[in-house]
């Protein structure tokens, strides 16, 4: 049980850092550090003394490279370890999380290839949330199976769904933020083109609505206590999330704010889909509320 604890929780730990350590290849211009791919310059896959400087971006970008293997190894590793247990309820969930790394590492290919296209910089980040909730889906399920909630409050049911969906169209909505304003990992690189203020009211719209969903999620009544214990620490990760993103709108954007808004992200979407879960999964020892 230790083991597996310590992989599951591995593995949800590394699907965070990569999201983390690709926003610092954004924020210090190391996007294109290593300017093609699978190699890191031409003839070799690891950094060459004769790369353009400065030689801080090349490492960067390749240190990110790094932590897609050592997540392809922890992916590896819990795959193995949910064979040997013979627990089928978590084998898509563990190939779900090998093949989405392989597919990440392709998408830093086109990336990288495209000199930084918003597009599949954004794909990139959003993938990363969808392998996220799936370390945390395994991790949840660490101690033994669950069962579907027999939760029959169609309104709760309702608006979880509904709950989840708005909170991944705020990430989606981040990522075109993200990808109209200053930090594009190079100089060179295109932008959507979008006026930023403009889709910034648009993401700050979305988080407020989310908000109020939330806190009329809170107060129903049919809701049970381990939902309603969910909600309230999304609540709590959001509300500091959005003073990030107000302050770093007002003082212009600084790149430490921008590396802490990423790290909340990360938390708020954890947050968000630990709701649902405690809403659509009960250990299989416990009967549904």
């Amino acid at each position: 049980m230790r083991i597996r604890t310590a992989l599951y929780g591995a593995l949800l730990f590394l699907q965070g850092a990569l999201v983390i350590t690709g926003g610092a290849v954004r924020l210090t211009g190391s996007g294109l550090g290593c300017p093609t791919w699978p190699e890191c310059s031409e003839g070799s896959f690891t950094p060459v003394a004769t790369q353009i400087e400065p030689e801080h971006q090349v490492w960067i970008e390749f240190g990110n490279r790094l932590l897609t293997f050592a997540l392809l190894i922890a992916a590896l590793a819990v795959v193995i370890e949910v064979l040997k247990s013979r627990r089928k309820d978590l084998r898509l969930l563990a190939a779900g999380q090998l093949l989405g790394i392989l597919a990440q590492g392709g998408l830093g290919g086109i990336t990288v290839l495209t000199d930084l296209h918003p597009i599949p910089v954004a794909g990139h980040l959003l993938l990363s949330m969808i392998l996220i909730a799936g370390a945390a889906s395994l991790y949840s399920r660490r101690s033994g199976p669950v069962a579907r909630s027999k939760i029959k409050a169609t309104s709760v049911r309702i608006i979880s769904g509904v709950h989840l969906a708005i909170s991944f169209l705020v990430l989606v909505l981040g990522t075109l933020v993200t990808g109209s304003g200053p930090h594009a990992g190079d100089e060179t690189a295109q932008r959507f083109g979008f006026d930023i203020r403009n889709i910034t009211v648009l993401h700050t719209d979305a988080v407020i609505f989310l908000m109020g969903l939330t806190i009329a999620y809170l107060v129903l009544p049919q809701v049970n206590s381990a939902t309603k214990r969910a909600i309230v620490i999304f609540l709590g990760i959001s509300l500091g999330q959005g003073a990030i993103g107000y302050i770093q709108y007002a003082t212009g954007v600084p790149e430490i704010l921008v590396g802490f808004h990423l790290l909340g992200a990360v938390l708020f979407w954890i947050a968000a889909w630990r709701i649902r879960l405690t809403v659509v999964r009960v250990p299989k020892n416990r009967k549904g509320e």
